[in-house]
């Protein structure tokens, strides 16, 4: 999801009257109201996880089913990763401190070498997460030329586009999957400055994937470099996806799910998603990446991750290579019949992809408090999406099915689902006629 808001609304005075005017400007922002009062009294916001057992975590004396991680594969609870960390801590202690450019520890090395293998790409470049990323990346490809930026991105890109603005680039926001639009955005651009378009691969609320060989397409016609946020996607879905494989096989991205190329492409996604592991990366020329290493802050000075990240990656590889494909297999039947469920009920929901990111908008975004505790007494803990993390239009829940949910806990969340329908008033498929 977007980034939290946090500011000081229950906190005591301070003495410093900058802080207390900036905290008041903050308090003031209309836009805050919703998200801060759910942060403030909501047990699913801002909650402290007491215990967890595989897929149930314990929030005081309450057990819950955890539909809002999104450790995908269930390789933060995998045996074989877990183990993997001691080795690496006796070798390399619990943190190289140097920053990249000083040193790397040879196990960053290995990662690349893995990463850029299992991707397909040219090269990789790794870091400690997207949002340093975005906001270092962004800045230094576009120049002082104009950055892009796909209406319904997720806010870090977003983040990192005002920053190129800053530093001065032109930002122009282009409406998502509206490709005349884009074209015509295109057309009306200087030329002989840098071109750089912003997007989402899998989306972080409604599951679904960009039609990505269009958008290339384009990028390509028009010499506009395609960069592409893939949070979601790596590590879910992968090369050659059939009926039988839907999400594809290895995991691989969004670039290999369309069988698409690298070509004017950069792709970003992480770890900590699938992989469950702080850790980041860019695919990308090896020339690009070269330029990154004393161009881009977080390769400079930025702490890097601790080694327990390093070796659970590695790790991750070898387990993906091994058994990615059926816990694959394991996701999608699983995310399966949660929507099939949420189609039996007849409510509407944006996800048309079948990937396990499904929200749920309410019929009236007032109601988000009472759903929320609704599910939460009722033993289901979702991901709230209050205004302004998504458009008015669409507040509501993210479920996340990962394939270390058990059965029983789907079972459980489909019929807690159902009582959910009957007692409040949730967006409905239209019916035909």
């Amino acid at each position: 999801m977007s980034g939290r808001f946090t500011f000081a609304a229950d906190a005591p005075p301070t003495n410093g009257h900058g802080l207390d005017t900036a905290s008041e400007a903050v308090r003031q922002d209309q836009r805050l109201t919703d998200l801060e009062r759910l942060r403030a009294a909501h047990p699913m916001m801002d909650a402290v996880i007491d215990e967890v057992r595989g897929r149930r975590i314990r929030i005081g004396d309450h057990w819950l089913c955890d539909f809002a991680s999104c450790n995908y594969l269930g390789f933060d609870l995998h045996p074989e990763i877990i183990q993997s960390v001691e080795r690496e801590l006796w070798r390399w202690g619990t943190h190289p401190s140097w920053s990249r450019l000083l040193g790397s520890p040879r196990l960053y090395v290995e990662i690349e070498e893995q990463l850029t293998d299992l991707l397909g790409a040219p090269d990789t470049l790794v870091l400690p997460t997207i949002t340093l990323i975005h906001t270092s990346v962004i800045p230094v490809l576009a120049g002082q030329g104009v950055v892009m930026i796909d209406s319904q991105a997720h806010k870090t890109l977003y983040e990192g586009a005002a920053i190129a603005r800053g530093a001065g680039a032109t930002l122009r926001r282009v409406r998502s999957n509206d490709y005349e639009h884009l074209e015509e955005v295109l057309r009306s651009l200087p030329s002989g400055l840098p071109r750089l378009l912003c997007i989402d691969g899998v989306n972080s609320m409604t599951g679904n994937a960009p039609d990505l060989p269009t958008y290339a397409r384009i990028c390509r016609e028009y010499e506009t470099l395609l960069y592409v946020d893939d949070a979601h996607g790596f590590g879910v879905i992968g090369e050659s996806p059939t009926p039988e494989m839907p999400y594809g096989r290895r995991g691989n991205s969004i670039v290999r799910y369309f069988g698409e190329t690298y070509d004017n492409v950069v792709l970003v996604a992480g770890f900590s998603k699938s992989y469950s592991s702080l850790l980041a990366f860019l695919a990308l020329p090896t020339s690009l990446k070269n330029h990154l290493k004393v161009a881009a802050a977080p390769y400079l000075y930025s702490g890097p991750s601790p080694t327990a990240s390093l070796a659970t990656v590695l790790a991750g590889f070898r387990v993906n290579e091994s058994e990615g494909d059926q816990l694959r297999q394991a996701l999608c039947r699983k995310t399966a019949r949660v929507l099939d469920r949420i189609a039996e009920l007849g409510l509407l929901t944006l996800n048309t992809s079948g990937f396990p990111v499904i929200e749920l908008p309410l019929g009236h975004a007032d109601d988000i408090d009472a759903v929320g505790r609704f599910l939460f007494d009722r033993g289901i803990y979702v991901t709230l999406a209050a205004y302004p993390l998504v458009p008015k239009s669409q507040v509501g829940f993210r479920v996340q099915v990962t394939a270390a949910n058990g059965d029983d806990e789907i079972e459980q969340l489909n019929e807690v689902l159902g009582e959910l329908a009957a007692c409040f008033d949730m967006q409905r498929v239209p019916i035909p006629g």
